[in-house]
């Protein structure tokens, strides 16, 4: 069974790399539904809805580290438009100041992987991680 659940994810895993080599709006996208998980969780555990569970919110965090290493990479200018992208104008008229925000979001995850220590650090940490969401989905984003 365990077995199984490792070749499945394995397979996963593959073709999602496989897409993300000819489409980097589909691994965005992907890295970002992976990013909304993770947030639903934390937030789950922010409120109270979850019980806090330090292995599990040092990994929340990781998904964030690892999309703010990835996601500068995945906006290429022939990636501008199509796959029902969102992404706004603004990322490839100010690539710095976007890749700024990935920088500062890698930082603060990792900073708050390491100083959550029990839910009253989770929250705090998690707040100052989460709105730095927010801020680039603001900037950098087209709104529905």
């Amino acid at each position: 069974m365990i077995r199984t659940v490792f070749v499945a994810a394995g397979l996963v895993l593959t073709l999602s790399t496989v897409i993300a080599q000819s489409d980097p709006i589909a691994e965005r996208r992907e890295t970002m539904k992976g990013v909304g998980a993770a947030t639903r969780d934390g937030a789950a555990i922010a409120k109270g809805e979850a019980a806090f569970d330090a292995t599990k919110t040092e990994n929340i965090f990781k998904v964030y580290v690892a999309a703010a290493r990835k996601m500068p990479g995945l906006f290429p200018d022939t990636a501008k438009t199509g796959g029902e992208s969102i992404a706004g104008p603004k990322i490839w008229e100010d690539p710095a100041g976007f890749k700024a925000g990935f920088a500062k979001l890698e930082m603060e995850a990792t900073a708050a992987a390491a100083s959550t220590k029990d839910l009253d650090s989770f929250r705090t940490a998690f707040g100052t991680v989460t709105k730095n969401c927010a801020a680039c989905h603001e900037v950098y984003r087209i709104k529905k």
